[in-house]
């Protein structure tokens, strides 16, 4: 099978449409004004969560956005796929000034600004705006050093989203100690970047940074079969979180390789007859934030 990153973030739209905390989400919804909003997305991608937003009308008539990723391919893929995804949802499309585009209909405008940059490269250089996105990006950071140059980027809220929180599992049970042995060893692979307990402790950090919590909640994965198949491309999904594991604990020195190649090739099996259960378990935040110095 061939990986592809953007593929994967199309894939998962489906499965974080059903993560995302409702009532966070209506929390952000309620406090959001009518007529105009600026947002900066960090870890953007390729642009679903402004997709989301707007299939899921959520955003006021006009808006600046301004997109930042670190990979280059993420960014042109966005610049590509966004006005694609724009014609198929009946909205119109345009590239306007320095490369900038413009997504419209009849009700609503957005000025999109796409930056293929390592935000905390360019934290000093991007308009403060109303709304901080950071999706399924902050247990990819370091905790809580990351947290204010971030919230920087705003004066008045922030959705962050899919924060992972130290439960990864599936089922059915293959072998429960090696199960068990490689969800522990796969979160230890996260701390050389972040924290695989990133949900629960962003309690205390941003009551650190004197950000208040507006709302909070669960926003778990939930991937199953109905009737041995997947909902859209969610079995792309699922090898791509195993090949992910693949990555982090193929070369790793507490892994007995074939072993570890039986429990792959059984997950991906299981994928392929429409057995395969996944959770993870993560939290969503929507906080109010000072101007932070």
């Amino acid at each position: 099978m061939e990986y592809s990153f953007p593929r994967y973030l199309l894939a998962k739209q489906s499965v974080d449409d059903r993560a995302l905390n409702k009532d966070v989400l209506q929390a952000l919804k309620a406090a959001l004004p009518a007529d105009s909003l600026s947002v900066v997305e960090v870890g953007g991608g390729i642009g679903t969560m402004l997709a989301r937003l707007l299939r899921w009308d959520m955003l006021p008539e006009s808006v600046a956005y301004t997109l930042i990723d670190a990979s280059s391919e993420n960014i042109e893929y966005a610049r590509a796929w966004l006005p694609r995804w724009a014609a198929s949802a009946g909205w119109g499309s345009e590239t306007i000034r320095q490369g900038e585009l413009r997504l419209y209909n009849a009700q609503r405008e957005v000025c999109l600004r796409l930056i293929a940059a390592d935000v905390f490269e360019v934290v000093e250089h991007v308009p403060t705006a109303q709304l901080l996105i950071a999706h399924a990006f902050l247990d990819l950071v370091k905790l809580p050093e990351s947290l204010s140059p971030l919230l920087s980027l705003t004066n008045n809220l922030a959705w962050l989203t899919l924060n992972f929180d130290g439960v990864t599992t599936f089922l059915p049970t293959f072998d429960p100690a090696l199960d068990a042995h490689l969800e522990h060893l796969y979160h230890e692979t996260m701390m050389a970047h972040g924290d695989h307990q990133t949900g629960r402790k962003l309690f205390g950090y941003l009551e650190r940074v004197g950000a208040r919590i507006v709302a909070a909640g669960a926003s778990d994965w939930v991937v199953y079969p109905q009737d041995g198949s997947y909902a859209g491309d969610e079995a792309y999904f699922l090898h791509f979180i195993l090949h992910f594991f693949e990555q982090s604990l193929g070369d790793h020195p507490e892994v007995e390789r074939e072993a570890f190649a039986r429990w792959l090739a059984a997950r991906r099996q299981q994928i392929a007859q429409g057995k395969l259960v996944y959770l993870t378990h993560q939290m969503d935040f929507l906080v109010a934030v000072r101007r932070l110095s």
